[in-house]
């Protein structure tokens, strides 16, 4: 990510000059997009180191693990802003008759596509297993793509000279990075908001939880994410069984739903009534 860092950053100085210089929305666009991609990478490295050395402390029992997610969230909000304006200045253009070179949109996205590839080959290892580093990841992608387009909009300029195709190309760009920021809002929010992850079904852990022969009723039971690939969970287990019989069944059907992270009470027979009516939420 350190080297995404230096190598992004580097070209959206040089992408945003161009696209200055040269009137190009479509390198404009791109650049702003490089610009995100920046600040996710800083954003997301930095969430990385805090969560990987931060200190667990009694006010902060998870760590700082959590630092992922929020840098997901800015990630969706920054992409979502850059799109809004690349929209809106290209409702001004309309009308304009825009004139952009076609050669040097060609040769800034030549060499915009393949940093663009370089760091998406550095981040897609990671990319699955932290959520920070899939905001990155996406935030470069949608820079190849932006690549792609502005490379699409040189080559119609240079053979047409019809120069609305930068102004296509941006909003094509915008409308492309839309859909995927917003789905990585809403992996990021539904960790905030502490829902069960996608893959548990929580009915059927229920259901496999209560099948038990050592337990005879299940309730209280809370799953979710602490970050990406952090589940966790608690649970009360109602039974008239030695804790030594049901905590190890337990762990083993909670373990088969990728919750290793489990917190079981068990409650005896004489206690599970209270146990449920006290429960208020």
């Amino acid at each position: 990510m350190a080297v995404g860092v230096a190598l992004i950053g580097g070209f959206f100085v040089i992408e945003l000059i161009t696209g200055i210089v040269v009137n190009s929305l479509a390198l404009i666009a791109d650049a702003g997009h490089m610009l995100t991609d920046v600040v996710a990478l800083m954003m997301g490295l930095a969430a990385l180191l805090l969560a990987r050395h931060g200190r667990t402390t009694d006010a902060r029992s998870f760590g700082w693990y959590r630092a992922e997610v929020f840098t997901a969230v800015a990630n969706a909000v920054l992409l979502i802003g850059v799109a809004a304006f690349v929209l809106y200045e290209a409702v001004r253009r309309i009308g304009t008759d825009p004139e952009v070179p076609g050669l040097t949109l060609v040769i800034v996205a030549i060499i915009g596509l393949a940093v663009n590839l370089g760091v998406m080959l550095l981040l897609k290892a990671d990319a699955k297993e932290s959520i920070a580093v899939r905001g990155a990841y996406l935030e470069v992608l949608a820079d190849a793509v932006g690549s792609v387009g502005v490379l699409i909009a040189g080559v119609v300029a240079m053979t047409t000279g019809w120069g609305y195709a930068d102004v296509i190309v941006a909003v094509l760009i915008a409308l492309w990075v839309v859909p995927r920021a917003v789905r990585l809002a809403t992996d990021a929010l539904r960790i905030l908001n502490q829902q069960a992850p996608a893959h548990v079904d929580v009915e059927a852990l229920r259901a496999d939880l209560a099948a038990l022969d050592v337990v005879d009723d299940v309730h209280d039971l809370h799953v979710w994410s602490l970050t990406t690939g952090m589940d966790v969970a608690t649970v009360h287990l109602g039974s008239s069984h030695p804790n030594a019989e049901v905590l190890p069944a337990a762990q083993a059907v909670l373990a088969r739903y990728g919750l290793d992270h489990a917190t079981v009470q068990v409650d005896p027979v004489t206690q599970q009534r209270a146990c449920r009516e006290e429960m208020t939420w």
